[in-house]
């Protein structure tokens, strides 16, 4: 009831946006100006895979705009834990109740971009997703700038799916896949195809990442297998005031209990499925290292992945846990990187150890991991998260990752390669959309080459473009 109660809420809100602009009440970017845009999206969070998402769209669309001619804005909920993060961009706080938030912030922009991955799916949350149409729709009924940027599209409970078609008819969204786009093409919303952000980010060299790993107890020289694992089973988030009602009186749905009105999927079927999950990954891991001699961690590249990382590691005996309330995502990626194999329910876990060409297997909840696998070439190391043969097909992965991991790796290298050029053509994208909107923006002028709409990269990937190109 809750998620059809901010699904209207957000509706009218876009209708009076275009009421508003419609009576001229809403004034488009004018020659002169710097373009202000707002980045929406789900930081401030500890969620290392869309903080960094947004890091490199930061800095990719102000590297082609110009830092002189922009002025950016973050959606934050929690500027302390995104304290640090997005360097030359104003955060701005976003609340749990959204709805008065983005009739207010967005009008005082030239254009958003959506930056959220799960963007367009209720597999999550629906007020998720209702938050992305909000914040598009009130931009593109404005006339203003409408993109959604490196977005997935899954599945959509019925209302939602009216509310994208309906109001996101007129934005531009780039998806990461060619299943993205196919979903939303046919609620009639524009595309183009492109891929995630993450590929160009620049964490910390890596001997940050090892010298955590030898403070943890590696001895620098045993093969690291770093696990990054969830809980797959306590999605969707629904907001529910009576579950808040009774929360708050009683202490009831204590451990579904996300924040203020938002609660995790609970129940029997859901704790058998987690266990089931749980223990599949500890039994393959440790008969693994009985196998061979490795160095176990187990990361949660987002703070709720600790309470299944601390329950894996118990079952193992203790294996060092890293979180991302314990490490910033500089550091973090760091950590990843300097691993030797991942086993990974984070796609941003496997996304962002692929410049340093860690073979990666991964456990998938949904369609993220499995495509991007497929395009590795390396189906044989995907799984799913409810498989009732996990705990067997975990293992061979592993051996798998073992014992070929230089094969692994030269497919990744080309995969990297791949989406480097993939996203800088998101560039290209995104830099005719702002000239379609704004005609007389000034943008640069000449011929470029596919390297110069990516922000800068470090030189271990322009050895990697120069290798694979």
């Amino acid at each position: 009831m809750m998620d059809f109660v901010l699904e209207a809420w957000v509706s009218a809100n876009i209708e009076r946006a275009k009421a508003r602009w419609v009576l001229g009440g809403s004034k488009p970017w004018q020659p002169g100006e710097k373009l202000k845009l707002l980045f929406a999206g789900y930081n401030g969070t500890r969620n290392t895979g869309s903080d960094v998402r947004v890091e490199e769209m930061l800095r990719q669309i102000r590297h082609i705009l110009g830092a002189d001619r922009v002025e950016f804005s973050v959606m934050s909920q929690s500027f302390e834990r995104s304290k640090g993060y997005f360097d030359g961009t104003r955060q701005v706080h976003l609340p749990d109740i959204f709805p008065p938030f983005l009739s207010d912030e967005v009008p005082r922009h030239h254009g958003v971009v959506a930056c959220e991955g799960s963007m367009f799916k209720s597999k999550f949350a629906n007020a998720l997703t209702t938050m992305m149409i909000g914040s598009l729709g009130i931009a593109a009924v404005e006339n203003k700038l409408s993109v959604g940027y490196g977005a997935e599209a899954g599945h959509m409970d019925p209302l939602v799916a009216k509310m994208c078609a309906r109001y996101c008819k007129s934005s531009l969204v780039i998806t990461r896949n060619e299943e993205s786009r196919g979903i939303l093409s046919e609620l009639g919303v524009p595309t183009q195809l492109g891929t995630d952000t993450a590929w160009t980010f620049e964490p910390k060299p890596a001997e940050y990442g090892q010298s955590v790993l030898r403070q943890v107890g590696w001895d620098g020289k045993t093969p690291v297998l770093v696990v990054c694992p969830i809980n797959p089973f306590e999605w969707p988030v629904k907001a529910s005031v009576a579950k808040y009602a009774l929360h708050t009186l009683t202490g009831a749905y204590r451990d579904s209990h996300y924040r203020t009105v938002y609660f995790h999927n609970s129940g029997p079927a859901a704790d058998r499925a987690y266990q089931h999950y749980l223990t599949s990954i500890a039994n393959a891991v440790e008969a693994f290292r009985k196998q061979r001699n490795i160095f176990v961690i187990l990361v949660a590249t987002e703070r709720l992945d600790a309470r299944p990382a601390n329950k894996i590691s118990e079952k193992l005996g203790g294996v060092p846990v890293l979180t991302s309330d314990q490490y910033n995502m500089y550091e973090l990626v760091s950590i990843l990187c300097s691993c030797h194999m991942m086993a990974s329910s984070r796609y941003h876990g496997i996304v962002t150890s692929m410049p340093s060409l860690v073979p990666s297997a991964g456990i998938t909840m949904d369609e993220r991991i499995r495509n991007l696998m497929r395009e590795r070439g390396h189906e044989e190391l995907l799984m799913t998260v409810d498989d009732p043969h996990l705990e067997t097909k975990l293992l061979a992965a592993l051996n798998v990752l073992a014992t070929e991991g230089e094969r692994i790796s030269d497919g990744i290298a080309r995969t990297v390669v791949k989406n480097l050029k993939v996203m800088a053509q998101m560039g290209v994208f995104f830099e005719e959309e702002v000239k379609r909107r704004y005609p007389d923006f000034p943008t640069r002028a000449g011929e470029w080459s596919w390297e110069d709409y990516l922000p800068p990269m470090n030189e271990s990937l322009r050895q990697l473009v120069s290798a694979f190109s």
